[in-house]
């Protein structure tokens, strides 16, 4: 049976569509926005954070247990993908919290985009596949500054290195607390001990084995934020630098004008931060179209009776298809444990019809029936795919 969430888009009526890659195509019909009726009750700044779920925690040693069992060897992206270039990824976030069942799993990719979905969908567990090693970096500095910070005003003064501004409460709006900090300068102290706290949460807090070479890498990666501050953005070596900042994601809202942010208010900030807390966020490094880390998982779902609920794929189908690995990404896709609300989230770039002058649009389609539709003959090429994601 066909789930009610099977294959919508994200679309602003009125907009052109861009031609498909510059080959002439023309892509498919402008399916309709997600209606205003589709949003769960929500305070009208920002969406109401989840209930949080309980006994669901993994010990340190199970979680990096997992970390290290499920990874393989890492491979090569062009761009260390620090800050999502993603600016309508929220646009979903309604129809997926209304549709998707909560206590699933979550599987996505890249930074700190997943964390809205995550809180959205509410999983017993997250995995965050990335075929960079450097993403699971990402991820351990991430979950070191959620434990460490007591708010958010403090996860932004330990992010990047900047002394806490005055005036900064509960209350803080985010748009407030980017606006004081982008006025803040950074303070290389304060880098070198966030730096060193970071650390010592994963090595003696927690207690993970990470080589010489992983320390070095978070730092890296840390100081990074610590030189870009709020307006740092995506980087890549293809020629276009028109990427959302740091700030501007953090402040994005949903079609509505709902912010799902998870600095969006105090209580989104308390639930992940409690979420990372539990150990529920596993980064894994895995190829899509890799032969270990996406059938690992499935098999360790499979033996813990859990279905997926929520796998977003970002724009990550379009490599594959342009590496010839889409097929086998699919095969890894069928290993997992799935059912007629498991849902795909993939991001469109530059020929989907961005709204308000966005490069991004963000799609929903049945992971379920794309595999049917595949093994039909109906889906062959990445075009099919993002035709698949619309309402039919």
């Amino acid at each position: 049976m066909r789930s009610k969430l099977s294959v919508r888009w994200i679309w602003l009526a009125g907009l052109a569509a861009a031609l498909w890659f510059g080959r002439g195509l023309v892509p498919p019909a402008a399916p309709r926005a997600l209606a205003a009726s589709q949003a769960p009750a929500a305070p009208a700044a920002t969406g109401a954070a989840p209930a949080a779920t309980a006994n669901d925690r993994l010990s340190d040693r199970a979680f990096w247990s997992l970390v290290t069992r499920l990874s393989e060897p890492e491979g090569y992206f062009d761009s260390d993908n620090l800050v999502s270039n993603e600016d309508t990824f929220q646009w979903v976030i309604p129809a997926l919290q209304k549709e998707v069942p909560r206590g699933r799993v979550y599987l996505g990719v890249g930074p700190d985009q997943n964390f809205p979905y995550i809180a959205a969908v509410d999983p017993r567990l997250a995995f965050i596949v990335d075929v960079r090693r450097g993403n699971l970096h990402v991820q351990l500095m991430y979950k070191a500054l959620f434990e460490i910070a007591s708010d958010r005003a403090d996860f932004l003064s330990r992010l990047f290195a900047r002394p806490r501004p005055s005036g900064l409460d509960d209350q803080s709006t985010v748009e407030a607390l980017f606006a004081a900090y982008e006025r803040t300068p950074p303070d290389e102290a304060a880098a070198r001990a966030t730096s060193r706290a970071i650390l010592t949460d994963l090595r003696r807090t927690h207690g993970f084995a990470l080589s010489p070479t992983d320390a070095t890498a978070i730092d890296r990666v840390y100081r990074k934020f610590v030189e870009g501050g709020p307006n740092m953005t995506f980087i890549s070596s293809r020629p276009f630098n028109r990427y959302p900042s740091y700030a501007a994601l953090q402040t994005a809202t949903d079609a509505d004008g709902v912010q799902w942010g998870y600095l969006a208010s105090e209580a989104r900030f308390r639930w992940m931060k409690t979420y990372e807390s539990a150990n529920r966020v596993v980064p894994v490094v895995g190829d899509f179209g890799g032969t270990k880390a996406l059938r690992a998982i499935g098999a360790y779902l499979a033996a813990q009776h859990d279905t997926v609920g929520v796998f977003y794929t970002s724009n990550v189908e379009r490599y594959l298809f342009q590496d010839g690995a889409w097929r086998r990404f699919l095969a890894n896709v069928e290993t997992l444990p799935l059912d007629a609300s498991s849902t795909f989230v993939r991001s469109c770039f530059d020929s989907c019809g961005a709204p308000g002058g966005s490069r991004a649009v963000t799609l929903v389609d049945s992971m379920t029936d794309l595999i049917r539709d595949v093994h039909a003959g109906r889906v062959v090429s990445y075009f099919d795919v993002l035709r698949h994601s619309r309402e039919r």
